[in-house]
């Protein structure tokens, strides 16, 4: 098991525990796709937390535990075998470093993109095995991910009553859609009992710029998402189902009716976490607006963007930055 060394010049962020909040783990919304009630269940947790969990989601359990073992697989190995992946620019394998501008985490991942045309042959034997093998591994778990993303896609556009139900799903249906993979893993971190009450970060505090992210990992605590008073809470661990995080784009074409979540990972002293993240983007040249049919006589909150521009603004950002500021209108005095 790879366990990650602190140089000297680097500087592990370590946040202390906030206050209690009113709303308990409990609480975050749990939502079973195969009731009729979902998409009324999905839009309320939409608006309110930004993020719930699904069960009945279709996704087969032989597509996680293949692909979670291979990804282990891959994150055992030595670390000079793992760096011949690396960098990811933009795919490939990254450790500590988190984007270009700074941030650094406990935490080191595969970042690879959903196209069925990607060469996973260039990583070759970097990846611990036949790169055919985890490349299929790959393209089941993420084709049966995003079948799922655009049910619940479907049923928001429902639920919203929106007379185009794939408005939103058709864009990460799009042959061009730009969607992304990411596998994480946190190495156990014994050093974080000693930090006086505080956490390391495993993974700093941000929101997702894309539609949608479909989040599964492993039965190790660490998620935590931040509530609309500013507290946060941690996510229990549940390795059976999914987490859904609305995404600063959905956010837009909502017109802020949907909240994009601001969620963080905490380093955990004693066990290994490995998360295995889909981020639905749409195609580069997709134009992001308020959808004119949820609009209802309101002003757009938003410029018009494209999601190159978008996704270019949010790369050069560091992970904590309200990317979207930069894209809403300033009312007028």
């Amino acid at each position: 098991m790879l366990v990650l060394s602190k140089p000297a010049d680097e500087h592990f962020c370590i946040v202390k525990a906030s206050k209690p909040s009113p709303i308990f783990p409990d609480s975050i919304p749990l939502i079973d796709l195969s009731k009729p009630a979902s998409k009324n269940l999905l839009i309320k947790a939409c608006q309110d937390f930004g993020f719930f969990k699904v069960i009945n989601h279709g996704v087969p359990t032989e597509f996680i535990s293949k692909l979670e073992s291979k990804a282990m697989k891959f994150f055992s190995l030595p670390l000079s075998e793992k760096e011949k992946a690396a960098p990811p620019d933009p795919f490939g394998y990254g450790n500590k470093s988190i984007g270009p501008n700074g941030d650094v985490g406990w935490v080191e991942y595969l970042l690879l993109t959903t196209s069925p045309q990607f060469n996973y042959h260039g990583l070759a034997t970097n990846i611990g095995e036949n790169p055919e093998k985890f490349r299929c591994a790959v393209n089941d778990y993420v084709s049966s991910v995003k079948k799922m993303a655009c049910e619940i896609l479907e049923l928001l556009a429902d639920g919203l009553k929106i007379q185009q139900r794939n408005v939103f799903s058709k864009l990460l249906m799009d042959e061009q859609s730009d969607s992304v993979f990411r596998l994480n893993h946190y190495p156990p971190c014994p050093e974080s009992q000693e930090l006086n009450g505080g956490n390391l970060i495993g993974f700093g505090e941000h929101t997702d710029p894309q539609i949608i992210s479909v989040l599964r990992s492993n039965n190790t605590s660490g998620l935590q998402i931040s509530l609309r008073d500013g507290n946060w809470i941690s996510v229990p661990p549940d390795q059976n189902s999914f987490f859904i995080n609305v995404g600063d784009s959905l956010q837009v074409m909502t017109n802020g009716r949907f909240k994009s979540v601001r969620h963080r990972v905490l380093a955990n002293s004693l066990k290994s976490r490995v998360s295995m993240i889909y981020f639905g983007g749409p195609p580069l040249s997709e134009k992001i607006a308020p959808l004119p049919s949820l609009m209802q006589g309101e002003d757009s909150l938003y410029k018009e963007f494209t999601w190159f521009e978008y996704k270019k603004s949010a790369y050069k950002s560091r992970l904590a930055d309200n990317r979207l500021v930069l894209f809403e209108k300033i009312a007028a005095s």
